[in-house]
């Protein structure tokens, strides 16, 4: 993190004509945007950070979030039911690579969210009707201007020549994203405070939108937003590439109104119920369920972490401290049918998410938040970067990152990786876990007959005994196992490293223990 001059000129906006708003197009619609005619005119890169930096030095003032009775209790299935016109979308039938769907206001999101188009230079607001969407039931038509609750984004991303929705923002500060051939799962959000606090965590809304119009045969496309809560306004620039991989330039700039001692940085938000290394209170039928199922760190002192995700049974707060961390993201290795067995949910099909900071972010800690749940409907899983002391009122905060939704890193290695960790007991000892950890990559290409490896493993507590390393011909690899006997411990935080006489040969597996 670090301070930048703030900008004073070029926005194209007048920050009076911001604190005015209300006078000219009335107080109703100034209390349900922060931004209203101030967003329209004029626009550049600077635009939405002058906004955000202004709504910052003024008190927050919540979205209005009052439907008409006829939307105000939609269920699940009433809202599915209102589908926006694919032949209304934004760019449709203008020959360009995207086009734009809206999400119409109820259920779950109430408040109504600006959303403005930039055409050379000037923002204009999309205007909304109802004529827009269809309804399954004709009652839930209203005609109240009731505006947008979120974006899709669409591409041809599977098959040249068919509009696939690959990108969603809708909910809080909420967005999420796939790759070519794969299936949503995971989320990240703009921002996060207070993030497994007891007393509760704040969620930020991104209140209104700019879509910058592309030129034809662009296959990038430029979307802004503007962050707001009681505590913190921002500012954010996303350039999305969609494809095999799917990459997100991420330019933040965050104007604390009051100070944050719990920022979450770049978080992810997804969802761990159970698999081979924590299922001991999931009866299920299938191999595993989960979104993703470890955190991976690449850490300034170039070091790869592979932690796996656990559903504990009391929430768990892990927090690996480092300075300029390279990268972090919660990953999906398992990419097999076999792996979950569920023909409608396809977890083998969901994207990784890697996070890679662009400068450096200085000293801080990559935190892990993990929430017991009794199923897999809810997101129980959070990371994100955490920056040493917090945030202070007043200041400007800028964070540039790219975001790489895909099947793995976006990166190579030659370390071996961590192929499966698998959790038992251990027959004779009903208080000690055995673990299985097996080991596949690079390192075990072209091996001479005799190659030997070994495990260096440690804990914070307890013992560590019975280790045993051997060739795993199946997965072209190796096999390391290990009993674990807790003794009075209540916590223990299990580390490994497969390696040969030279060294290191893997990434460093670390798990956390609880009974």
């Amino acid at each position: 993190m670090f301070r930048r001059d703030l900008v004073k000129a070029g926005a194209g906006v007048s920050l009076l004509s911001l604190l005015g708003s209300a006078a000219r197009t009335g107080a109703a619609r100034a209390a349900e945007a922060p931004v209203a005619s101030s967003a329209v005119g004029a626009f550049d890169d600077s635009t939405v950070r002058q906004i955000a930096e202004h709504l910052s030095q003024r008190p927050y003032r919540a979205p209005d979030q009052t439907l008409p009775a006829a939307i105000d209790n939609l269920n699940f299935d009433q809202y599915r039911a209102i589908a926006y016109r694919p032949e209304q979308a934004l760019w449709h039938g203008q020959n360009l690579e995207f086009d734009v769907e809206f999400f119409p206001r109820g259920f779950l999101y109430r408040p109504r969210i600006e959303i403005y188009e930039v055409v050379d230079g000037k923002s204009a607001a999309v205007a909304y009707t109802p004529d827009l969407f269809s309804y399954g039931d004709p009652r839930l038509r209203v005609t109240d201007d009731l505006g947008f609750a979120g974006l899709r984004l669409r591409y041809a991303i599977n098959t040249p020549g068919v509009m696939e929705e690959f990108c969603v923002f809708l909910g809080a500060s909420y967005f999420r994203a796939v790759a070519k051939g794969q299936n949503y799962g995971l989320s990240a959000r703009g921002f996060a405070d207070g993030t497994g606090n007891p007393k509760g965590e704040e969620f930020a809304l991104f209140r209104a939108y700019w879509l910058e119009k592309p030129q034809p045969g662009v296959d990038s496309v430029v979307l802004h937003a503007l962050l707001d809560s009681p505590s913190v306004a921002g500012a954010f620039r996303f350039t999305i590439r969609p494809g095999d991989m799917t990459t997100f330039d991420v330019q933040s700039y965050l104007y604390p109104r009051t100070a944050i001692a719990e920022p979450g940085i770049a978080p992810l938000t997804g969802m761990f119920y159970f698999d081979a290394n924590d299922r001991n209170h999931v009866d299920d039928w299938r191999p595993a369920a989960h979104d993703s199922e470890a955190l991976s760190i690449w850490t300034g002192s170039d070091q790869q972490l592979w932690r796996p995700l656990r559903n504990p049974q009391d929430l768990q707060f892990s927090a690996f401290a480092d300075i300029s961390v390279r990268g972090f993201g919660l990953m999906q290795r398992k990419r097999a049918f076999a792996d979950f067995q569920d023909l409608a949910l396809n977890y083998e099909k969901r994207p990784s998410l890697w996070i890679e900071p662009v400068g450096d972010w200085g000293a801080g800690s990559v935190d892990l938040v993990e929430i017991p749940t009794p199923n897999e409907v809810n997101d129980n899983i959070v990371s994100f970067w955490r920056p040493k002391g917090g945030l202070a009122a007043g200041r400007e905060y800028a964070f540039t990152y790219r975001m790489y939704w895909g099947w793995d890193t976006p990166w190579p290695t030659k370390l071996a990786r961590v192929a499966a960790t698998r959790v038992g007991a251990v027959t004779d000892d009903p208080a000690a876990r055995f673990f299985d950890i097996d080991f596949t990559g690079a390192p075990f290409d072209n091996l001479p007959a005799d190659a030997k490896f070994h495990l260096v493993p440690s804990s914070s507590a307890g013992t560590i005994r019975n280790v045993v390393v051997e060739p795993n011909p199946n997965i072209h690899g190796w096999r390391t196992t290990f009993e674990f006997a807790p003794g009075d411990a209540r916590i223990a935080e299990l580390t490994c490293v497969l390696a040969n006489d030279a060294g290191p040969v893997s990434e460093q597996w670390t798990y956390r223990w609880t009974p």
